[in-house]
């Protein structure tokens, strides 16, 4: 699985956002900071907003802050907000072509293992 842009520029602002979490950013500054379309910027805070994980003001020294504890933010929340659950294969969905699929158990145990990993890693370790 390789992972969309959305979900490598939604990481650089959440650990720009991290590096100063009490104060709130605006979109274009980060966009500027992190070499980031503004526009596509806007769109993935929205999602990471909607997902409990950033918020925001308006107004003049408005913008986006992390939303929390940095102790509590993982990867895998961070992903899963901008791509969805992290699956290697889609028998791990009701549209598996083949129920009785034998790598079943490999996709499950491997996808387990991944999200196991992706929790582990908290915005606090990482900055």
């Amino acid at each position: 699985m390789k992972f969309s842009s959305k979900t490598e520029y939604g990481l650089k602002a959440m650990l720009n956002l991290a590096l100063d979490p009490k104060t709130s950013k605006s979109t274009a500054q980060i966009a500027k900071e992190e070499h980031i379309s503004p526009k596509y910027l806007e769109r993935i805070l929205g999602r990471l907003k909607k997902n409990d994980l950033l918020e925001s003001t308006k107004g003049k020294s408005g913008g986006y802050k992390i939303k929390g504890k940095l102790k509590d933010i993982n990867l895998e929340k961070i992903i899963t907000a901008l791509e969805g659950p992290v699956s290697f294969s889609k028998c791990l969905s009701s549209k598996c072509p083949d129920p009785g699929c034998h790598l079943k158990s490999v996709w499950v145990n491997l996808t387990q293992e991944i999200n196991k990993s992706l929790a582990g890693i908290k915005l606090e370790d990482i900055i």
